[in-house]
């Protein structure tokens, strides 16, 4: 199941790690999550529905919802998909919710913190409001989830649109690659595989978890850029093994090497879907078709252009009615429709894989416990907070940054987490006048296209004096 030969990316694979998996040793490579090894070693089903007891497999892969959920050396529901193997570690696949551990669970040690800010999440937006912390020499901690820095920037290895202000014809991973050495550069205390699980605004105490460790933080103010989720669609055998959201896929193929499927069918027609579509074809994957439910390919021509010269055919007005498959996607059945999404005509296809890239949504849950107000946008993606034009919440010295304030791309997540970062600055009584308002002007400009317009009339909902 591994990429061989990729056109512009090079994998790390060294090192290896063993572990136990239902009494097969499994190998791993340094740095490699546990369900990433699994699914290269051709194990795909991580856990069986707590009912029906169907095969549960692969579906988000950064650690936002139960599908790669595992027991893991007798501790129940833990994210294997971000977990990174260790020697000599006893996994097992989980039946049902996975119940309570046998002994009682207690933490190694805790830690007390007080950064001057917290950042949660360390993808475009974080590391964008990090980087401008620090060159201020302002104490920043910044926390993620997930084993590397950099969120989906990682992952992207297609050229940026825009003007040179944003970084137009660079390649995504070369963006993260440059955040990343600037951030180390500024001495920037992170942490990764660092789960945030609570916010208690009475306190201002965060609570998160990391190498066996509780961290009880106490920040004078917090950047929220927890990102997002991928959405599912309602379709009969979509909790099938290899139906997963095209980021997964994206996470799988581009972040660690591994191959998806032969045979692939991709459902949506915008530019993730249309991007990650071409991203299987440079790492040797078959892409066999590419569906949309509405009469118009949603993501931009020159996106199109390029699978299109493949072969890969754009089939508008289509939708996904079954999956069907022994224990993992083998073959779907797709329907036809009309202008009134009518289904006038049934039909079949071979595949071995199912992506979605039916839309994101906004994981605003710790700024609900942060009793911030949200309020549901479906321009943005969801339930996103109410903030001012400094991307200040509802609360008091809580701020958000990136895809949890409302989907868009890693470009202006970026200038969102800088313009965060200097209204925090502006608050201590740093002078950032000029750059503040040159960066709210270039976010402005960025959002200036037709492509944003449904974009900024969602953005007018929910800001506020």
């Amino acid at each position: 199941m591994e990429i061989e030969n990729h056109p512009i990316l090079q994998f790390r694979r060294v090192g290896s790690v063993k572990f136990s998996f239902e009494g097969k040793t499994i190998e791993a490579y340094e740095n490699e999550p546990v369900a990433m090894a699994l699914y290269r070693n051709g194990i795909d089903v991580f856990s069986e529905s707590p009912k029906l007891h169907r095969p549960r497999g692969m579906f988000c892969a950064i650690g936002k919802c139960s599908s790669c959920l595992m027991e893991v050396n007798g501790i129940p529901n833990v994210r294997t998909c971000i977990l990174v193997a260790q020697e000599g570690m006893v996994v097992k696949r989980q039946k049902g919710f996975g119940g309570l551990p046998k002994d009682s669970y207690q933490f190694k040690n805790a830690e007390t913190l007080y950064p001057t800010v917290l950042i949660v999440g360390a993808g475009p937006a974080g590391l964008e409001a990090a980087i401008t912390l620090r060159k201020r020499d302002v104490s920043v901690l910044l926390l993620d989830q997930n084993p590397n820095l950099g969120g989906q920037l990682i992952k992207q290895t297609h050229k940026f649109f825009g003007s040179k202000k944003e970084r137009a014809g660079t390649r995504g991973i070369k963006i993260a690659s440059e955040l990343i050495n600037e951030l180390q550069t500024l001495n920037t205390q992170y942490l990764t595989n660092t789960t945030v699980f609570a916010y208690y605004p009475d306190e201002n105490l965060v609570l998160a978890f990391s190498d066996n460790k509780l961290l009880k933080i106490y920040p004078k103010f917090t950047i929220f850029a927890t990102g997002a989720s991928e959405k599912m669609i309602p379709f009969e055998g979509n909790d099938l093994p290899n139906v997963m959201g095209a980021g997964a896929a994206q996470t799988l193929m581009n972040v660690y090497g591994i191959k998806i499927g032969d045979n692939i069918l991709v459902v949506g027609a915008g530019n993730v879907g249309l991007i990650v579509s071409y991203q299987l074809l440079q790492a040797g994957m078959h892409v066999k078709a590419i569906i949309e439910a509405t009469s118009k390919i949603g993501g931009y021509f020159v996106h199109a252009a390029k699978v299109r010269r493949f072969g890969v055919p754009i089939y508008t007005q289509t939708t996904i009615k079954k999956a069907i498959g022994n224990g993992k996607v083998e073959k779907v059945v797709l329907a036809k429709l009309n202008e009134n999404f009518e289904e006038i005509e049934e039909f079949e296809m071979d595949v071995d894989a199912v992506l979605l890239s039916v839309g994101l949504q906004p994981s605003y849950q710790l700024l609900a416990q942060a009793g911030c107000e949200l309020k549901y946008v479906p321009s943005l993606g969801g339930y996103v907070p109410l903030r001012s034009n400094e991307f200040e919440t509802t609360k008091k010295n809580i701020y958000v940054a990136g895809d949890v304030s409302g989907i868009e791309e890693a470009s202006t997540a970026m200038l969102e987490g800088k313009i965060a970062g200097l209204s925090i600055l502006k608050k201590l009584g740093i002078e950032v006048n000029t750059d503040l308002k040159e960066t709210q002007e270039d976010l402005e400009r960025l959002r200036s296209s037709p492509f944003s317009r449904k974009i900024v009339e969602g953005l007018r909902e929910v800001m506020y004096e």
